[in-house]
């Protein structure tokens, strides 16, 4: 699983990657800061299993704090984007090029309206044409790919009559399409894929949106919310799209990260509050001060929301537990690994995930929880504990 943050250039995306993985990587006020792509482990937020039974968790990837255990996947932070990126303009090709093996995009827009589409210091400046412009780049980076070689594609389909779905998905593989996803589309399409060769421009853009829509889903991270006109320009973005918004202060969020890791304050990723453990300076408690007051008003700093939303709710991922009867591993680590799983896997899915051996030599599965045995079609849920028995 990758997802990738994109955005115009000095929107915040680096400062919202470094809050979520605590990578030092440079940000700057000025456009394109970031060229190479910058990859890192964020994590999501889970109730641990382990309290459940009176232990805790010993992780070999990730961190548990208290009854919350984050568990990793990969971010990926890429160049910004300017109009006409799907023309090659800016880093576009390159840009677009980083993209291709993204599952899921987290959008890091500007809500303060203080830089204008090409990350400009600027007044008063709407950040939902931030968000269409995106879009409308996504979709033309698609429309292009499809664009061509659609006559010749087309025409080899209609004659030699293969499968539409397989056909288009192997023309999209770099991009992780898979026909699965090109059914979904032509089902709410209403397209003739018998004849694609009839198919308008307009009805060819329309395919290309959808399918972009399809496999590689949205969520706009509203950014810098703290400025003075962030609230108001996301109660309008927020009634203008349909896309899931979560108010964000990534600065905030870094700062809180930062001064927990020196040890300064206790701060749990995702929560309203901190608690001080050393003594401030001046400055360091009016710092503090700000931020506290952005969490009374919105709850979180709303980077850690942005990472679960996009993996459980956008991605539609369940977290589940390797874990027999001791809940142990060899050497006396408890629950060690937890793997973020596809909602509908089953435990024979879950089995080829451990490793192929264990799949293929499947018997049966243990619930943890109810400590009855389930067969390869069992449904897993969100936080299970299953040990995989083979023969």
């Amino acid at each position: 699983m990758l997802v990738g943050i994109v955005g115009k250039p000095n929107c915040g995306k680096s400062t919202f990657f470094k809050a979520a993985t605590l990578m030092d990587v440079l940000i700057a006020n000025y456009p394109f800061a970031t060229i190479k792509p910058n990859h890192g482990m964020a994590y999501v937020k889970i109730e641990d299993l382990a309290p459940e039974f009176g232990k805790v968790s010993n992780p070999r990837e990730g961190y548990v704090k208290g009854k919350w255990r984050f568990v990793p996947f990969e971010l990926m932070d890429v160049a910004g984007l300017v109009e006409g990126a799907s023309t090659g303009k800016g880093l576009g090709n390159e840009f677009l090029s980083d993209l291709a093996a993204a599952d899921a995009f987290v959008q890091v827009v500007d809500m303060s309206g203080e830089t204008d589409g090409e990350g400009k210091p600027t007044k008063d400046y709407y950040p939902g044409n931030d968000i269409l412009f995106i879009e409308r780049e996504l979709d033309l980076w698609y429309l292009g790919i499809l664009r061509k070689a659609w006559d010749s594609f087309a025409r080899k389909i209609e004659m030699q009559k293969t499968n539409f779905a397989e056909s288009v998905a192997k023309q999209f593989s770099g991009l992780k399409v898979n026909p699965d996803d090109v059914k979904r589309v032509i089902l709410r399409s209403g397209l003739n894929v018998e004849r694609p060769t009839a198919w308008t421009p307009e009805e060819l853009a329309k395919f290309a949106q959808m399918l972009r829509k399809e496999t590689k889903a949205l969520i706009i991270a509203a950014n810098k919310i703290d400025r003075p006109n962030g609230e108001a320009n996301f109660n309008k973005v927020k009634e203008e799209f349909d896309y899931p918004i979560v108010p964000c202060f990534a600065d905030g969020e870094l700062s809180l990260r930062q001064a927990d890791k020196a040890g300064l304050i206790s701060y749990t990723p995702g929560e309203n509050k901190f608690e001080t453990k050393k003594t401030l300076s001046d400055k360091q408690k009016a710092a503090l001060d700000e931020i506290q007051k952005v969490l009374d008003k919105f709850g979180s700093t709303g980077v850690q929301e942005v990472m679960n939303k996009v993996v459980f709710d956008i991605m539609k991922y369940i977290a589940v537990f390797p874990a027999g009867a001791k809940m142990t591993d060899s050497k006396g680590n408890v629950l060690p690994d937890c793997y973020l799983m596809k909602h509908g896997s089953t435990a024979l899915d879950f089995a080829f995930r451990l490793h192929t051996d264990i799949g293929k030599n499947f018997v049966k599965a243990i619930s943890l929880r109810t400590k009855q045995a389930v067969g390869k079609d069992y449904v897993l849920k969100h936080r299970d504990g299953i040990e995989i028995i083979t023969r």
